[in-house]
């Protein structure tokens, strides 16, 4: 009898995990819940969505199902590198040995939930949109969904299952049942840095497409922008979240005053419009999630950023949470499909490289000082350089093990411990000051 399994979440991990679940032969029944609104119903130009960065890791866990990786190529802007900018406009060029593949979220999700439907009928799949998480029973097996399509007469139903998935991101709603069992521990954290979205028309022609585009302005303050594919760009502004400058903007003057002193090559190709609507765009926090374990008894699982939120520094956010997957998918084949043994065995052994992501997304990077700075990009090249030189004796960057392997993030933290305590040491000093 086929075991039934429900997701908590219709994001990338979520729906991933229901791909590999059903090519199982017919083990496994899905039922795949989400709050939010079909993404295919619509127009992604109007869906504002942010853009997520496909490397190595996430690229070997889509290599399991049948043609994903080509068709979320094709929807992909190629990236061989990043372009550092300065204030005078000159750049500086980090290579990359291997490209990565950048596309908005919910083109990715489209992608995946599309395939996913064409492939399997509703005798073993089963997705329900606007349906919020409420009531988690461990004991009973049971889940209560709220229908908040209808907000004037919102139903309930309650589901049983046989393996609840929590997939349900950073505030997850199934983790939070969590804390009423025994022994579970959770902890989160504001990431130092805040941000605004930002978006620029497809006409810019100063921006070079191809690659990541980085500036660095005083006092913390960074930006980033990539290009879309429909040659539009997307990014983000970042500024520390305590005592921003942004929070207390009431003009788009001051909007364009700000980037013109922050960014000036930003500030030349800024519609007055989109000035307009970054001043009226709300300023987005994130959060980190370190637990002690992600399964409870024999039954339920967490993944993604339900289990492990990082910072978005890296861009390993979706292709850790493509990693878990795929991970999962490898333990059942280890244990014959036994859930309780593969669930116990995904908390034991994928929790040292959760917890190490966590650390080098978090110090990675340093978030002021001239000297440091210079000291991160003089050890990012010469390992690049040495590496291709000396494979045998000298280490990959830092920036090639997290993006262009699948090397354990563990390991990589242990290879890289002393830089990494370096600049948490450094972003400590610069935030409390």
């Amino acid at each position: 009898m086929a075991k039934k399994v429900v997701i908590v979440g219709a994001g990338p991990s979520g729906v991933l995990l229901a791909h590999y679940l059903l090519q199982r032969d017919q083990d496994y029944q899905v039922e795949i819940y989400e709050q939010r609104n079909d993404p295919r119903s619509i127009t992604l130009s109007k869906s504002r969505t942010f853009p997520i960065v496909i490397n190595q890791r996430g690229i070997t866990a889509l290599s399991n199902i049948k043609g994903l990786v080509e068709i979320v190529k094709s929807a992909s802007i190629e990236s061989t590198g990043s372009l550092n900018h300065d204030k005078n406009g000159k750049t500086q060029l980090i290579p990359r040995n291997q490209p990565i593949y950048i596309l908005d979220r919910t083109q990715l999700v489209i992608i995946l939930l599309e395939t996913l439907t064409k492939r399997y009928n509703s005798d073993r799949l089963n997705i329900y949109f606007e349906n919020q998480c409420n009531v988690v029973d461990f004991e009973a097996k049971t889940v209560i969904f709220s229908n908040v399509g209808n907000a004037d007469d919102p139903t309930n139903v309650t589901v049983n299952y046989d393996l609840l998935i929590g997939a349900d991101g950073a505030r997850s709603q199934v983790r939070e049942q969590f804390l009423s069992t025994d022994e579970f521990e959770v902890e989160q954290k504001y990431v130092p840095l805040a941000y605004k979205s930002i978006f620029l028309p497809a006409n810019v022609t100063s921006l070079k497409p191809g690659y990541i585009h980085n500036w660095r302005g005083g006092d913390g303050i960074a930006a980033i922008l990539v290009h879309r594919i429909d040659g539009s760009l997307s990014g983000t502004v970042n500024f520390p979240r305590e005592n921003n400058p942004i929070e207390n903007f009431s003009t788009t003057e001051e909007v364009l005053q700000f980037f013109s002193d922050q960014f000036p090559e930003i500030a030349q190709i800024l519609p007055e419009s989109e000035a307009e609507a970054f001043l009226n765009r709300p300023i987005s926090s994130i959060i980190t999630i370190r637990c002690n374990r992600y399964h409870h008894g024999d039954s339920v699982l967490l993944i993604g950023d339900a289990a492990h939120a990082t910072s978005p520094s890296l861009g390993q956010g979706c292709n850790a949470s493509f990693e878990d997957v795929a991970f999962f998918d490898k333990l059942l084949d280890e244990y014959s499909d036994d859930i309780a043994e593969a669930i116990a065995q995904f908390s034991l052994r994928r929790k040292p490289d959760a917890h190490a992501l966590v650390e080098l997304s978090d110090n990675a990077y340093p978030l002021s000082g001239k000297l440091l700075f210079l000291e991160f990009f003089i050890r990012l090249r010469s390992a690049q350089i040495l590496h291709r030189l000396f494979p045998k004796y000298f280490s990959p960057s830092f920036w090639q093990l997290t993006s262009e392997s699948t090397v354990p993030y563990s390991e990589i933290l242990n290879i890289y411990k002393n830089w990494i305590a370096k600049v948490k040491r450094a972003n400590e000093k610069f935030l409390h000051n």
